[in-house]
């Protein structure tokens, strides 16, 4: 199984890395995409055909096109939506089977860029994670494997701590705010469901880490970044991120 992080609708990095799987791993035909997709169905297609990836699953993140997105997740409560010939979005929230597992799928995060966004042009409420969302993400029962964009609070990944401590970009305190908010509903759900292993986006922090009770969280890279694609054991729930040099030389570039 193929898990990726953010993409941010980068059609030419979609088709480095579908490549790349192609090559390392040629029995792959599914990919679980964590959010900040933002890719056109049509040119998604186009990127992985003729790779083997026969469909991919996406845990909505917040830097997506929440006007278009709402209606249809709205239209057909609780289902996948089928977006193009190999794109479903998934459902906010989202229980699947892969590989014998139980798979819990939350979507949404809280965008800490908003300060230089506009509403209803470059970020929407719809992003956040509700407290309805939450309920109904633990009212589902314990699960696998966890699929988020945003980090749960209390995560074990060193990287994602830095970033958090530090604030590098200089985030506004309202908008660090509503991302530890954010962080905790997140985490809420996790020590609920207590899955053995939680993969997730947005903090562009790729790493790993383990919890003093055995749960462990893997944080995945941006488009172009180390960690931004990882080979998933369904069996195992062991996770492994190829460097950039062996991607980039899997997919002939």
């Amino acid at each position: 199984m193929a898990v990726v992080g953010d993409i941010h609708g980068n059609f030419r990095w979609l088709d480095i890395i579908a490549r790349a799987v192609q090559t390392l791993a040629p029995d792959v035909t599914t990919m679980l995409q964590l959010g900040d997709w933002a890719m056109d169905p049509d040119t998604t297609d186009e990127a992985l055909d003729g790779t083997g990836i026969e469909r991919i699953y996406v845990t909505l993140g917040n830097h997506e096109p929440w006007d278009q997105l709402t209606p249809l997740l709205n239209a057909h409560p609780g289902c996948a939506i089928r977006v193009s010939e190999i794109t479903w979005i998934l459902p906010r929230p989202a229980r699947l089977a892969i590989g014998g597992r139980s798979v819990l799928s939350l979507p949404g995060a809280v965008s800490v860029d908003k300060a230089w966004r506009q509403e209803g042009v470059s970020w929407w409420k719809d992003e956040e994670i509700t407290s309805h969302h939450v309920k109904a993400a633990i009212a589902g029962g314990p699960a696998d494997l966890m699929l988020t964009h945003e980090s749960p609070a209390g995560t074990p990944v060193r990287a994602v701590q830095e970033i958090l401590r530090s604030n590098p970009m200089g985030f506004p305190d309202d908008a660090i705010r509503d991302s530890a908010n954010s962080r905790a509903r997140v985490a809420k759900v996790w020590n609920v469901v207590y899955p053995e292993l939680l993969i997730h986006g947005h903090m562009h922090a790729p790493g790993g880490g383990q919890t003093e009770y055995g749960l462990r969280v893997a944080s995945l890279g941006q488009d172009g970044q180390q960690g931004n694609l990882g080979f998933l054991d369904m069996q195992t729930l062991r996770i492994e991120t190829p460097s950039l040099r062996q991607i980039r030389e899997a997919a002939g570039r």
